[in-house]
Parts: C-alpha cells; sequence; structure tokens
C-alpha cells in the first residue's frame, strides 16, 4: 500500500527549519522534517546566543527588521524562560567611533521601536553603576541597554519537540539524496533508503540552500552571502550576569557576554567565505576577538587563554553590500509554483525565526489550498510554563533534593516544566543511574536520545547541554564509551 504523501517536506533541521514545522503542524499540516546531521548541528547552534533587535542595524536603516525582533524579543521572553532570560548590556563610549549623541538617539529609537515591553529600557551610564564599570578601562562614559540572552541549540530543539507533539516526523541523519517533480506531488529518495512524496517542500538548509536547488533543479532568483562569524570562549572576565557590547575601530561591534558560568563568551567576527565547509575559526580571528577585549578591559588576554571556539556560516540574503558587516540580517522567501510548491529560506535569524515560519505558512496557503492564522504568537515552548524561574528552580531543588544544586539549576534551564515528566520515575539519586560525565546521569541521557534526537556524544556535550565546555578530553572520551555502551544496540538494530 502507497503511503499518503506528506503536505509538506522541509530540508532542513536549523532553527527555520524547526520553526516552519512546528507552525506548519499546530495549522494541522503533516509534515516530514529531514536534517542530514544532527538539528542546530551548524550556524543555529553557532550564534552569539541573543534574541534581539539588533541594535547596530539601526544604523544601516533596517528599522522594519528592529521592530520586528523587538516585537519577536517580548514573545519569545515569555514563552521560553527557561533558555530565554533578559540581559542588561553595557555599551561604553571611551574609543567610542560614534559620537555619543547618535549613539544616545540610537538607544532611543530602539527603545521606541520596542514599543510596550517588559524589558527595562535604556539609560546613561552612572558612577554608581560600579560592578558595570569595575572591568573596564577609561572614564565612565556609556550607557546601558536590555536585550536577551538564548541557549540557541536548545530553542532549535525545542520548535522540534512541539511540531513531533503535534504530529510531525522529524529525522536526524537524514538527507535528500533526490527530488523531483511528478504527478503534481514532490518525489524524493532519501538516504535512509525510503521514498517520500509531499505536496509542497521548503528549502531551509541555510548555507546549503542554493547546493539543495541545484540537486532539485530550480533556479532561484534570490542569492546568498555566505558570510562567518567566529566566537572564542576564555575564562570570565569580569563578575556579574551583564554583558558588553564594544564598539570597535572599524565601526563593527564585538559582544562579551557570561557563559556558563565559569566563561566569557566573545564574538562575532564578520568575514566572506565561499563554502559552508569554512565554517573554522583562523589565528587572525581570534587576534582580532582578543584585541576587541583589550581595548575596553583592563584584564588583558591572549589567544593563549581561549578554551574553546566556535564559528558558523550564515547564509545571508544577498543584497549588493559592499561588506560583509552591512549586508541585510533580514530573509526572504523565494516560492517557486512552476508545478508543487517549493519554497526556499534566504537568510534569517534566531530571533525571528518565528515570524519566518508564520510567514511562510502564509506564502504556501494559497497553492495549496490551506487557510492559515497565526498558531504560535502567544504559545510557550515546551517546558516554558513556568510563571517566574527562580520560584520554579526552588521548587525543583524542594521536590528533588538528591540532584544537586548545580546539576538542579542545570537541568531547570534546560528542561524547564518538562523536567517533571523526564524524572517522573525518580525518586532518589541511585534511580537516576550511573553519571556519564559533567553529571547527565543515564536518565538524561535517554531522555535525550529517545525525546530529542542526541544520536551521538557531541549532539549531548556540544549542542544540548554544552558540558563539553566543563570536561577534560578524557572525561569526555569516558562519556563517548558509556553513550555508545547505552545505546549500541539501538544502532545495530538501525534506530538510529
Amino acid at each position: 500500500m502507497t503511503p499518503s504523501p506528506y503536505d509538506l517536506l522541509i530540508v532542513g533541521g536549523g532553527i527555520n527549519g524547526c520553526a516552519i514545522a512546528r507552525e506548519a503542524s499546530l495549522l494541522g499540516l503533516s509534515v516530514l522534517l529531514v536534517e542530514r546531521d544532527d538539528l542546530a548541528a551548524h550556524t543555529s547552534s553557532a550564534s552569539t546566543k541573543l534574541i534581539h533587535g539588533g541594535l547596530r542595524y539601526l544604523e544601516y536603516y533596517e528599522f522594519k527588521l528592529v521592530a520586528e525582533a523587538l516585537r519577536e524579543r517580548e514573545r519569545l521572553v515569555k514563552a521560553a524562560p527557561h533558555i530565554i532570560h533578559p540581559m542588561r548590556f553595557v555599551l561604553p563610549q571611551t574609543n567610542a567611533v560614534r559620537p555619543w549623541w547618535m549613539v544616545r538617539l540610537g538607544l532611543y529609537l530602539y527603545d521606541f521601536l520596542g514599543g510596550k515591553m517588559t524589558l527595562a529600557r535604556s539609560r546613561g551610564l552612572r558612577k554608581t553603576d560600579t560592578a558595570y564599570l569595575a572591568p573596564l578601562k577609561g572614564a565612565a562614559t556609556g550607557f546601558v541597554y536590555s536585550d536577551a540572552f538564548v541557549d540557541d541549540a536548545r530553542l532549535t530543539v525545542l520548535n522540534a519537540i512541539d511540531a513531533a507533539a503535534n504530529g510531525a516526523d522529524v529525522r536526524v541523519g537524514t538527507a535528500v539524496e533526490s527530488a523531483r517533480r511528478e504527478y503534481g506531488l514532490w518525489q524524493a529518495a532519501l538516504s535512509d533508503g525510503s521514498t517520500v512524496s509531499a505536496r509542497a517542500m521548503v528549502n531551509a538548509a541555510g548555507p546549503w540552500v542554493h547546493q539543495m536547488l541545484g540537486k532539485l533543479g530550480v533556479n532561484a532568483a534570490s542569492g546568498v552571502r555566505l558570510v562567518k562569524g567566529s566566537h572564542i570562549v576564555v575564562p570570565k572576565l569580569f563578575e556579574g550576569t551583564h554583558s558588553y557590547i564594544l564598539q570597535q575601530p572599524d565601526r563593527r561591534i564585538v559582544f562579551a557576554i557570561p557563559y556558563q558560568g565559569e566563561f566569557t563568551e566573545i564574538g562575532t567576527t564578520d568575514i566572506p567565505v565561499d563554502a559552508p565547509e569554512d565554517a573554522k575559526i583562523d589565528d587572525a580571528e581570534i587576534a582580532y576577538l582578543c584585541d576587541a577585549v583589550n581595548l575596553h578591559f583592563s584584564k588583558q588576554i591572549t589567544p593563549a587563554d581561549v578554551t574553546s571556539t566556535w564559528s558558523g556560516v550564515r547564509p545571508l540574503y544577498d543584497d549588493g553590500a559592499s561588506e560583509a558587516k552591512a549586508v541585510t540580517r533580514d530573509y526572504v522567501l523565494e516560492l517557486d509554483t512552476n508545478g508543487p510548491p517549493l519554497l526556499s529560506i534566504f537568510g534569517g535569524k534566531i530571533t525571528t525565526a518565528r515570524h519566518l515560519a508564520e510567514e511562510a505558512m502564509e506564502k504556501l496557503a494559497m497553492p495549496m489550498g490551506f487557510t492559515a492564522h497565526p498558531v504560535s504568537r502567544a504559545r510557550v515552548f515546551p517546558g516554558g510554563a513556568i510563571a517566574d524561574f527562580d520560584t520554579f528552580l526552588a521548587s525543583v531543588r524542594a521536590t528533588w533534593p538528591f540532584l544537586g544544586d548545580a546539576r538542579a539549576e542545570r537541568m531547570a534551564h534546560a528542561y524547564g516544566a518538562m523536567l517533571a515528566e523526564l524524572l517522573a520515575d525518580v525518586t532518589s539519586a541511585d534511580e537516576l543511574g550511573p553519571d556519564l560525565g559533567g553529571g547527565l546521569t543515564e536518565v538524561e541521557a535517554r531522555w535525550l536520545h529517545d525525546r530529542e534526537w542526541a544520536r551521538t556524544p557531541d549532539d549531548v556535550l556540544k549542542r544540548r547541554s554544552k558540558l563539553g565546555l566543563h570536561l577534560s578530553d578524557a572525561a569526555q572520551a569516558r562519556f563517548a564509551e558509556h553513550w555508545d555502551r547505552l545505546f549500541s544496540a539501538a544502532v545495530q538494530q538501525g534506530a538510529l
């Protein structure tokens, strides 16, 4: 018996693909999402990890994008308080390349475009802001404003979890080998040996969007600029939960952000590249980011202080800008209706992915014959049904005291209200199973494998938990041995 066609085949398990899968499944469409590697394996786990309007985009007159992103920031902070939290940013004017009045005007505009918002508005730095001023060189001048921090890989996974809960079929480690339009449907051969059909296809392949178009034999009017953004991680440079946005002599900005308790994340660069596979930091980028810190902070760093790095290639819509830093961060959705619809995604960013998904459904509604309407604007993400995170954390520690304070906080952030399901049958430390490394036990590993599509140690240590930052090479190797032992039977049976 021939299986029924899916309504939508989505290629790409980054933030855009997973957000579209969520939106489509909530509208009642049958969805298959395929990702050749892991969810958020590439660009979507290599961001600066901010939910923000993009203050610097005002310099390029991207007012519509900034306003949209600020509205989304407000929604996302409420929808996922376990993985997204407001953050204050200090913008020093020492060594600034923009005059004081220009920055002040930009921040007023930033607040205005944000409309009614719960995050604190901008203000000037005060001499009483000792925690903000202490790490900095130079005079006490500058500004403070708000944006938010996000665990980018987990936000991508939460989109997929919500999509699956509403009927979507999510397959990792599965690529589209070929696809053609035939008998009014897309017929696609997948790398797992199966052949599927769909009424429409979404090309959300990120930096590989044009390669996928080539595989499909479709030409696109839109172009893509591949721009590498790299980050370094160093032992923490300052105390506190605030961050810094540092103006550079080349008019770029670099963020310094508290990361995983023990570290400071510093980034990003903007380097044009030729291929998605060029997502590797180079020595010049490391030196540039170290210099950015040293220009503003009393505590100096060198490349020897770097404990880890990440790089991602952003598939920016090619608007013809001469410099990578000036290329628009807005997105373009290109619809090809020369047969069954094909929607290709050019550009986009973590903050605007939900809105992009809403627009994608509007684009597909007419050719596919369904009614699109907003379904996720006020919807919380899995685990996000939390009124106040601090209160929730206190209840987690009281309910499962055997977790210990550090592990309780990590798991409360990672899973939010889903923690009750993850630990439903656990009443003691022994029932968590053995510690596989960094406090991640067998019970949690099985959840990550069974419920979050984790298939390799890197899926867990680099993306879903970030515990790899805290583990030695030897400890990571031991974790890999435990993981392989736990799930080798499933591998042998072809379940993975």
